[in-house]
């Protein structure tokens, strides 16, 4: 078992489709929540909630934090990344609209156990920090999701410095760095593949859906 961080801070709205796609206003700035240590669950496990409506797949790049970050500048910010993989931020839909209609916080959809599942990660120094990213999210051999880094509204190391401004970044912390269009329910037994490239280097990675209880 991976050490656990001491937070998951996640991006929500940071590509226009996926905002359009749900009817959602941009926002002026980075919209953040935060995930408890206990939603970190790690690939091939990838467990939804049962009785408590369609569970979303939301597949984002996700960096994790070398070092203690706190106000720091966006180039402070891209030297403290110290690996990338990619994660599901896994969404109870029918409560969230629930809990938003209601004016209230989103955490009873957005940050139960399991509900953060990530790949394994790739040390920064095999990525070039400069180029973009692209990556994918494919259900029972069918692409639902595709995204590019490029096409993010707020760049990583620009999240990060902004995160930073509000909440100190520890070393081993996560960043869900948002979401593009193609967001679906899960079922038991779908079969998930993750897919990140950056040229022609690429990595991929397999899990399978199961329900609790």
């Amino acid at each position: 078992m991976r050490e656990l961080p001491s937070k998951i801070v996640c991006v929500g709205r940071n590509y226009v489709e996926h905002i359009a796609e749900l009817n959602n206003v941009a926002p002026s700035r980075p919209l953040l929540f935060i995930k408890p240590s206990t939603a970190l669950a790690t690939l091939p496990e990838v467990t939804i909630p049962r009785a408590q409506g369609e569970c979303h797949h939301e597949v984002e790049i996700a960096v994790q934090i070398g070092t203690q970050l706190r106000r720091c500048t966006p180039t402070e910010a891209s030297k403290a990344i110290q690996a990338y993989g990619l994660g599901l931020d896994l969404t109870l839909r029918q409560v969230q609209s629930e809990l938003k209609a209601a004016g209230h916080p989103w955490e009873r959809a957005k940050a139960f156990d399991g509900s953060c599942v990530l790949s394994d990660w790739i040390p920064a120094t095999e990525l070039d920090a400069e180029q973009p990213l692209e990556f994918s999210l494919t259900v029972n051999g069918v692409q639902r999701q595709a995204g590019r880094s490029a096409e993010m509204i707020y760049t990583i190391p620009d999240l990060i410095a902004d995160i930073s401004q509000q909440f100190t970044l520890l070393p081993g912390d996560v960043v869900l760095t948002g979401t593009p269009a193609g967001v679906a329910a899960l079922a038991p037994n779908d079969q998930l593949e993750l897919r990140l490239q950056q040229g022609d280097k690429h990595w991929s990675w397999t899990g399978t859906v199961h329900c609790d209880g």
